[in-house]
């Protein structure tokens, strides 16, 4: 006989989430069930994310290992230095991102933390994954013994509707191991990834060839970016709209994985060729351009005086909480040098994000990022005589700028038309736009006012 929660857990349970109207005469129970409807239960999907970010993970890692092989043979020392520091620090990293989700520190699990320790983190949590999903594949047709109630909002023919289901525990596990690779697989794409095909795609230019180990090794590298973008956004949406239940059909993801694609390729190309026409002389540059990201977070967050956040984790000393926000602020840095990070990071908060659409974030991101790639483009186009001898410079660098501008055109169709939750938006992208423009020509608009009602259809959402 299956043990059920108690009714007063339930109740518990969704008062956190719902709040009841504190009216006389009110029977919160009948007035619970007349708002909330019944969803039905989720079911668990074979884990093919888990999959593919253990795929992504060994593919890049195997290939680097296999690159710094040859370059040692050649006695290529720096090249074998950078491609190692590379595969290192992102490796490290990955193992404390699946350490912290899955709090091993407080548990006993010897072989889990000894395969961290040889940096094969990845490798046992994909098989957990496996088995867990192989053992609720056994017990499909038997009732979850123990299982929670969850509450969404979700649109429903633009209407807000709080829907309910019962998740398992087993089902919840598994997807707390989604979630933990989803953040992993970011941590691999902007702290190992994009370096590492940064750095490659250099060696290749100035040692005019390329060999077939390096291929696959920037090839896993551009994969891993790409996929890490475009987690970047999905999590950021539900970062911001936790309380709603989203989804994500094939047009949005194909809408973002080009955006995101289109983006990050002509950014790191463009990087490329301004670091193999200045050599030592674009460190500088580059360097400086990442603290300034890097420290923009912590100048807001001392110039506002608020304490640091301790809601991070319970069992965290300040030492902790500290590290874990250098974490994060590193990542953000990471994430922001190569393309958007889709969320802003407010150390102030307590939850380390602004929540808020903020359409003046997005617009001063990509326009810095478009002047900086204009600078390098120019100075690749006439100072880089010696890079590509065969090739038009002139071509080269307009294909890389409209490439970017391509990129924000898709970035801009996403928010417009395909974000899950656009009517939920005050103002979309054309209202933005339009109250640009508006500040541009005042007297235009003083000239010529509008009705109110063209006034509130025009802010309306698409």
């Amino acid at each position: 006989m299956s043990t059920r929660p108690q009714h007063s857990e339930r109740t518990s349970t969704m008062d956190r989430v719902y709040e009841i109207p504190e009216e006389p005469n009110v029977d919160p129970v009948s007035s619970l069930q007349e708002d909330v409807i019944r969803g039905t239960n989720p079911r668990f999907t074979f884990p093919f994310s888990i999959l593919f970010s253990t795929f992504l993970y060994c593919g890049e890692a195997a290939s680097a290992l296999y690159m710094v092989r040859i370059y040692r043979k050649n006695s290529e020392t720096y090249w074998m230095t950078y491609t190692f520091s590379f595969f290192m620090f992102s490796s490290i990293m990955v193992q404390l991102t699946l350490i912290f989700v899955h709090r091993d520190l407080a548990k006993d699990k010897p072989l889990s933390l000894f395969m961290h320790l040889i940096l094969l983190g990845p490798v046992i949590r994909c098989l957990e994954a496996m088995i867990k999903y192989l053992t609720l594949w056994k017990k499909e047709e038997q009732e979850e013994p123990y299982v929670s109630l969850t509450r969404k909002k979700m649109l429903i023919d633009g209407e807000e509707v709080l829907i309910e289901w019962e998740v398992g525990h087993s089902i919840r596990t598994l997807a707390m191991h989604r979630n933990a690779y989803k953040r992993m697989s970011q941590i691999q794409a902007f702290l190992g990834s994009v370096p590492q095909l940064t750095y490659q795609l250099y060696v290749s230019l100035i040692s005019a060839e390329v060999p077939l180990g390096r291929v696959v090794l920037m090839v896993f590298s551009l994969v891993s970016v790409t996929y890490g973008a475009t987690l970047c956004n999905m999590l950021a949406i539900q970062i911001k709209y936790d309380d709603y239940k989203i989804r994500l059909g094939p047009l949005e993801v194909l809408c973002i994985t080009i955006w995101r694609t289109l983006e990050i390729t002509s950014r790191l190309l463009i990087l490329v060729l301004f670091s193999a026409t200045l050599k030592l002389k674009a460190v500088p540059f580059l360097v400086l351009n990442f603290l300034i990201i890097l420290f923009e977070p912590w100048i807001k967050f001392w110039r506002s005086g608020a304490q640091m956040p301790n809601n991070i984790e319970k069992n965290f000393s300040r030492v902790g909480t500290l590290v874990v926000l250098i974490s994060v602020t590193i990542l953000y840095a990471g994430i922001n040098f190569s393309c958007w990070s889709a969320l802003q990071l407010r150390l102030a908060d307590r939850d380390l994000v602004d929540k808020g659409q903020n359409w003046g974030h997005m617009g001063l991101h990509y326009s810095v990022r478009l002047v900086e790639n204009v600078i390098m483009v120019l100075v690749f186009k006439f100072f880089g005589a010696k890079v590509l001898l065969n090739y038009c410079h002139s071509l080269i660098a307009l294909q890389l700028i409209i490439a970017y501008l391509i990129s924000i055109g898709f970035m801009l169709l996403f928010f417009q038309y395909l974000h899950p939750l656009r009517s939920l938006f005050a103002h979309n992208v054309v209202d933005y736009l339009h109250c640009v423009c508006c500040h541009r020509h005042p007297r235009t608009r003083v000239e010529n006012p509008e009705p109110p009602f063209e006034t509130e259809a025009r802010q309306s959402v698409v």
